[in-house]
């Protein structure tokens, strides 16, 4: 029985972490084999998912709570970032003037500048959504899966207490 707990809970961080790792190659899939290039926002709610993965292997190896905690706090950041992504493409709220359809965020360029093609890069615009399915983009996608791995880890983290305490009773 306890055995089967420590299985159980590394098999929750298991799925949080490799969830993770799913979605960071699902969004370089969207990247580079499809084409959408990630504005600003979509590149920071990479970087949660990168923490997880992280943490899911550290946690994994080397056992205790705080790693699993520190992995639903990742991913509670990570849907507040999907979330805020959200509000912004449905205008719900601003977002930052650099990646919106508010001019005053850019910078001007001369016309020297202009005809540099080494300066010239695609921007992306983060209140405009590039792919949805069933009404919702992949902002929004992202923060509920995130809320469903923090849900995982919290799990573990909830239940780390009771396997370690069992397994040096053992």
């Amino acid at each position: 029985m306890t055995r089967m707990l420590t299985m159980t809970r590394n098999r929750a961080i298991f799925l949080a972490a490799a969830g993770s790792l799913g979605i960071l190659l699902a969004g370089y899939w969207f990247q580079y084999i499809v084409g959408l290039a990630p504005c600003i926002l979509c590149l920071w709610q990479r970087l949660p998912h990168m923490i997880a993965t992280l943490l899911g292997m550290a946690a994994i190896a080397v056992g205790g709570r705080i790693l699993p905690l520190a992995g639903a706090v990742t991913m509670v950041v990570s849907a507040g970032l999907g979330i805020y992504h959200t509000g912004v493409e449905r205008k719900w709220w601003p977002g930052p003037a650099s990646c919106t359809g508010d001019a005053a965020g850019f910078q001007a360029l001369t016309p020297e500048q202009m005809l540099d093609p080494t300066l010239v890069r695609p921007v992306v615009l983060c209140d405009q959504v590039q792919w949805e399915m069933f009404g919702l983009s992949m902002a929004s996608y992202n923060a509920m899966i995130s809320l469903a791995f923090a849900g995982l880890w919290l799990w573990a983290f909830l239940h780390g207490r009771g396997a370690a305490r069992s397994s040096s009773a053992a």
